[in-house]
């Protein structure tokens, strides 16, 4: 038999067909060369189900033994790169599928028995999303300690708290990076639990309604690790929710990421000059010489809008199919698996660029941002950070605090009026304003005195920020 004719006969639905499929369909049906990355899942899953074929009395022992040699060395040519990927055979299950047939005849064609390509690609696209959830969660971790060892680094340095991008109130810089890993860590929670919906097994659920052989499905869920057996047969093969929930989390990763991009851009330009990245995160420009551009955190801005519309074309496959399983499903897997590459290259790059590169020959991480306190310290100065603090100091005094909010408005006319800060206005002018300001308001007007007094949990206070760094560590640890 030719080759030709091998790899037709391979096509398990091509005896009922009068015509070969063109060569144009072909190109446009195919999904073998995007998908055979889940040719690790694919076996995997393979050899479960052999081992309870074989357990269950369905194929006989020698056949499994057949299927097992026959499989360890399709995975040696995978991995030598000596395997040859086929567009005839569609598919990453139809390659490996016909490969094994040559290899051990008989055994290979009775390797599918009780079930189908349909429950076949549910289960090799969670398994292979599993592994990749738990890379991610990694990554996650990697990150929040990263930016945890900046916070650390730079508990009583101050910065500017904004608000509508105003100058708000005095913050830690190490408060505003732990924001950043409480977002993170919320992130992980989600991964955890888009993981359980993941980990359930489709396999045995067969083309839509099951098989009449006797299967024993909660036995193939052991041997691959899952959480359990997917319960309703259409439901199994046709859903890809678990693929939207985790592009969905995926989703908001970014989202964090974005924001934080967005900070560093703005926070490494010249009119902010409060960090500067190391240049191998950085590009120039081929007009400017003077010019250093965040290069990274633009083009991971922009690669959340890539993985959000990820997000709404798997939303957008789904909503409009009847059960059971539908050929539209192909199309999940190209931004699938785009979106986990996206994330983990995203996630790689930033715990870099946040933390940088451990050395060595010093044990210490090396190159991440720099931070420039003083910048920082100046431009909290330039917005009246404290008055909130002053009608704060009023409100112990004795006065409402809406008497007090506008008593304080007036202050900071003052202070505008007088181009200074409302700690360098003398004594006799707040006065002025309420005879119960003592002496002591300029310990309350200072930036340090102002972020000492925010002591409440959760707070930017440094004791505060300390003991949060504390938790984070122990939690990550």
């Amino acid at each position: 038999m030719s080759q030709n004719q091998l790899d037709k006969k391979s096509q398990a639905w091509s005896a009922l067909f009068s015509e070969p499929m063109s060569d144009l369909v072909k190109r446009y049906t195919a999904s073998v060369f995007f998908d055979k990355r889940l040719w690790h899942a694919d076996i995997t899953g393979s050899l479960a189900h052999a081992e309870m074929l074989a357990a269950q009395g369905i194929i006989a022992a020698a056949d499994l033994a057949a299927i097992r040699d026959g499989m360890a060395q399709i995975i040696a040519e995978i991995e030598t790169g000596k395997f040859e990927w086929k567009l005839d055979l569609e598919d990453v299950h139809l390659n490996i599928e016909a490969r094994l047939t040559q290899l051990v005849g008989d055994a290979g064609k009775r390797l599918h028995t009780g079930r189908s390509r349909n429950d076949q690609v549910a289960t090799d696209v969670r398994l292979w999303l599993r592994t990749e959830i738990d890379l991610i969660s990694n990554l996650l971790v990697d990150l929040q300690k990263a930016l945890v060892t900046v916070a650390e680094q730079n508990v009583e340095v101050i910065l500017p708290g904004f608000t509508h991008l105003q100058v708000a109130q005095p913050v830690s810089f190490g408060h505003h990076m732990l924001a950043y890993v409480e977002m993170f860590a919320r992130d992980a929670e989600r991964m955890a639990d888009v993981r359980k919906r993941v980990n359930r097994l489709p396999l045995g659920a067969a083309a839509l309604a099951g098989t009449s052989y006797p299967l024993d499905r909660e036995r193939v869920a052991t041997t691959l690790g899952m959480d359990g057996v997917c319960q309703n047969s259409l439901d199994a093969v046709s859903d890809r929710d678990f693929a939207i929930e985790f592009t969905a989390a995926a989703s908001l990763v970014m989202v964090h990421v974005s924001r934080l991009s967005e900070e560093l851009i703005l926070w490494m330009s010249q009119n902010f000059g409060f960090i500067k990245i190391a240049d191998r995160f950085t590009t120039g420009s081929s007009i400017m010489p003077q010019k250093k551009n965040p290069d990274v955190p633009e083009l991971a801005r922009g690669k959340t809008g890539r993985v959000v519309g990820h997000l709404m074309g798997l939303i957008t496959l789904m909503k409009g199919q009847p059960l059971a399983y539908n050929k539209d499903n192909q199309e999940d897997k190209e931004p699938l698996f785009d979106t986990v590459d996206t994330l983990k290259d995203t996630l790689r790059i930033f715990t870099e660029m946040v933390g940088g590169q451990l050395n060595p020959a010093t044990g210490k991480l090396e190159g991440g941002i720099t931070v420039n306190a003083q910048a920082m310290e100046q431009a909290a100065l330039k917005g009246y950070a404290t008055a909130t603090d002053l009608a704060d100091y009023l409100v112990k005094k004795g006065l409402p605090f809406r008497d007090a909010h506008e008593t304080v408005a007036h202050a900071v006319k003052a202070a505008i009026t007088h181009a200074c800060d409302l700690s360098e206005l003398p004594l006799s002018v707040l006065q002025q304003f309420n005879k119960n300001i003592e002496k002591d308001v300029y310990d309350v007007l200072s930036l340090r005195g102002s972020l000492n007094a925010r002591h409440t949990l959760g707070g930017t206070a440094p004791v505060q920020v300390r003991a949060q760094i504390e938790r984070h560590r122990a939690r990550l640890a």
